[in-house]
C-alpha cells in the first residue's frame, strides 16, 4: 500500500470524531431544517444521491473518456493530473492535488482513505457511504482481493493489486482500462460507460450491452 501522513484539518463530511466546527454547524442546521419541516428528508436524500452517484462522477467519467481517446491528454493526465483535470474545468476544494493511477492488464489500483474519508469531490462528487465506513477502510488494506470480490470483481492472481491511501493533501483517481469492442464509440458514449466504482478501483468498465434486434 502507498501510505501517507494524514492531516485532518480539512472539510470532509463524516470524517469521524474529529469533525470541525463548520461540519457540526452544517449537521445541526440540517437537523433543524428537517425538524421544522422546512426540508423534506426524502428530497434531501435524493439530492445527496444525485451528487453522490450521478452529477459528480460524470466529471470523472469525462476525464477518463478523454484519456482513452486522446493519447496526448492521457500523458498529461498521468504526469500532472491536477493540471490536466483543470483543463476540463474540474477544480475546487478536495481536488487540488490529484494523482491518476492507470490500470493495466498486470496492475489493478484501488483507492481508500484509512483514517477518514478523503475523496476527490470535483471529479467524483460526494463519497459513498461504504467508502467512509470503517470496514472498507480497514479491510481494503488487509484483504483487498476479498473486498473486491464482495464488489463482484475477481482480480486474477497474476494481476497485482495496489492499494493507495488518500490524504488531505493528495487524492487519487483510477484510470480504468478501456473495455474491448468500444473502438467505434465516441468520447461522449465512452463517458456514459464509466462508473464511479471503476474510478475508485472497486469496479471495472463493462462494454455496452448489445442492442436488441428488432
Amino acid at each position: 500500500m502507498s501510505g501517507h501522513h494524514h492531516d485532518h484539518d480539512h472539510d470532509d463530511v463524516d470524517a469521524g470524531p474529529a469533525w470541525s466546527d463548520v461540519q457540526l454547524r452544517v449537521r445541526a442546521l440540517e437537523s433543524l431544517l428537517v425538524d421544522k419541516r422546512l426540508v423534506d428528508p426524502t428530497a434531501l436524500d435524493a439530492l445527496i444521491d444525485t451528487y453522490e452517484t450521478k452529477v459528480g462522477p460524470r466529471n470523472g467519467a469525462r476525464v477518463v473518456a478523454k484519456a482513452w481517446v486522446d493519447p496526448a491528454y492521457k500523458q498529461r493526465l498521468l504526469e500532472d493530473a491536477s493540471a490536466a483535470i483543470a483543463e476540463l474545468g474540474y477544480i475546487g476544494r478536495q481536488g487540488e492535488d490529484m494523482v491518476v493511477l492507470e490500470n493495466t492488464p498486470k496492475v489493478h489500483n484501488m483507492v481508500v482513505c484509512t483514517l477518514c474519508s478523503c475523496y476527490p469531490w470535483p471529479v467524483l462528487g460526494l463519497p459513498p457511504v461504504w467508502y467512509k465506513a470503517a470496514p472498507y477502510r480497514s479491510r481494503a488494506v488487509i484483504d483487498p482481493r476479498g473486498v473486491l470480490k464482495e464488489f463482484g470483481l475477481r482480480v486474477p492472481e497474476d494481476v497485482e493489486v495496489r492499494v493507495w491511501d488518500s490524504t488531505a493533501e493528495l487524492r487519487y483517481l483510477v484510470l480504468p482500462q478501456r473495455p474491448a469492442g468500444t473502438e467505434h464509440l465516441s468520447e461522449d458514449e465512452l463517458a456514459e460507460l464509466v462508473t464511479r466504482d471503476a474510478m475508485i478501483g472497486t469496479g471495472t468498465v463493462a462494454p455496452p450491452a448489445p442492442k436488441a434486434k428488432r
